[in-house]
């Protein structure tokens, strides 16, 4: 029990310690969390993508980006070899980030919902679209419901948070479609007050 118990103590050791991602790092991770959201959109969401919804888009996409993706990654993916990011070199310690998201109150776990990942795993960028970067998350606020899209470059993605037999729930919008949507509260624009801003995943350095 005792061997468990500090088992336990020392890998929980290891993820508070691990250090977030250097800057070239941190470009690597954001091309492979794209590329992986983009796969979602192509293919539909990955069986091996569980609690499918808007924040569970980036905690699956995060915790993809961090992983190796060697040659059982990419069937396991549904990807080829060609035209990939290259390989994100990382700590053993960094490849746990996405499994251990602050949850608040100093609990530490995979699971985290849209407004604590903003919370307590992001940092603020600012309420301009031309501050943000492919990976950032733009979170809005409609009062009983907060709702995360990743800012892909030209383009958003998202998960409804709901799906059917004919309708999986990924959705992607171009620039100019969100910007002139007739639901005034989904445009990410500084005078829209449900639009509360860009942000940026902490364990990033740029």
């Amino acid at each position: 029990m005792k061997r468990v118990l500090l088992a336990g103590l020392l890998l929980f050791a290891c993820v508070v310690r691990a250090e977030p991602l250097d800057p070239e790092q941190s470009q690597v991770f954001r091309a492979w969390f794209v590329r992986i959201a983009q796969e979602q959109l192509r293919q539909g969401p990955s069986p091996r993508w569980h609690q499918q919804d808007c924040a569970g888009l980036v905690r699956f996409a995060a915790n993809e980006a961090l992983k190796v993706h060697d040659d059982k990654w990419l069937r396991a993916n549904g990807l080829s070899n060609r035209y990939l990011p290259p390989e994100l070199q990382l700590s053993d310690a960094q490849r746990t980030l996405a499994q251990s998201w602050q949850q608040g109150g100093g609990q530490v776990g995979p699971y985290v919902n849209a407004i604590k990942l903003i919370q307590y795993n992001s940092r603020f960028v600012g309420r301009d679209l031309n501050q943000a970067r492919p990976g950032d998350l733009m979170f809005y606020d409609q009062g009983d419901d907060q709702h995360l899209m990743i800012w892909m470059g030209r383009s958003i993605a998202y998960h409804t948070g709901t799906t059917t037999p004919t309708d999986n729930g990924m959705r992607s919008v171009g620039l100019q479609q969100l910007m002139t949507w007739k639901d005034t509260r989904w445009i990410p624009d500084e005078s829209n007050p449900n639009f509360i801003g860009i942000y940026r995943l902490a364990f990033l350095s740029r």
